[in-house]
């Protein structure tokens, strides 16, 4: 039992298929604001959650940020009252090339007082228009460092930590799980990782029927590097997620 090991249980809540429209009726109603807070402060109590884990920020694509750090506050500071976690999921406050992200410092600033912890997506760096590692080492330290550069409250940042991989190919590719990348292994057996340095990463090429692979891959020297950092950052740690990876990474730990 989780509990038992003092595990806390703050699942996590999306609003996958609300609309902009959507979103601009609940900053506009102050009773729908009501609503939102009441039904999930209810649903918490009800199921004997310790907490929730809320994914919204991303869904919005950087837009409306005053409106919806507002209704956070508000949802954060409630739960603090009744005595329950509130965890955040913000995307990186950097993409490629340093490109502004649609969290940065001010949000972070507005909104440290009220919640909990920042489940920070320090992963999926690249993509299939331009491949490379998922989650470079120095752009990670980059990404909390613009965050809270003064270290004042890094202790409430949750270092994402991905223990997925991506597969790229020359139809673009996708997310690599563990049980996905030992059949590549099996497909190709004399396949041999490689370690890129200027990331902190292992990839392998490899060849199959399909063509050629270049898997980005998590491997225990990369997830030790990425846990040495978060400690010398003094951050914490998101998985992302259980299942994913391989069961041998959880030695580390």
């Amino acid at each position: 039992d989780v509990r038992r090991k003092g595990g806390k249980v703050v699942p996590r809540i999306l609003f996958d298929k609300w609309t902009g429209q959507n979103f601009m009726g609940l900053f506009q109603d102050m009773s729908r604001q009501t609503q939102l807070r009441k039904l999930l402060l209810r649903t918490v109590k009800e199921q004997k959650f310790d907490g929730l884990t809320v994914e919204i920020w991303s869904q919005l694509g950087g837009n409306a940020r005053p409106q919806v750090a507002s209704v956070i506050a508000d949802l954060a500071a409630a739960f603090r009252s009744a005595g329950l976690l509130f965890v955040l999921v913000i995307p990186p406050p950097l993409y490629q090339g340093d490109t502004p992200g649609m969290f940065g410092a001010e949000d972070y600033s507005r909104l440290v007082s009220t919640v909990d912890y920042f489940s920070l997506m320090t992963y999926d760096y690249s993509s299939p228009a331009k491949p490379g590692p998922n989650s470079p080492l120095d752009w990670v330290r980059r990404c909390v460092e613009t965050l809270d550069p003064d270290r004042t409250s890094r202790a409430k940042i949750l270092l994402g930590l991905n223990m997925y991989g991506f597969d790229y190919t020359s139809q673009g590719g996708g997310h690599v799980l563990g049980r996905d990348f030992i059949e590549l292994l099996k497909s190709s057996p004399g396949s041999k990782f490689q370690f890129d340095s200027s990331s902190g990463e292992h990839f392998l090429e490899l060849k199959t029927v399909d063509g050629k692979h270049t898997v980005f891959y998590p491997s225990l020297q990369s997830l030790q590097m990425r846990l040495s950092l978060a400690t010398d950052l003094g951050t914490g740690l998101s998985i992302w997620e259980i299942g994913q990876g391989l069961d041998y990474f959880y030695d580390l730990f």
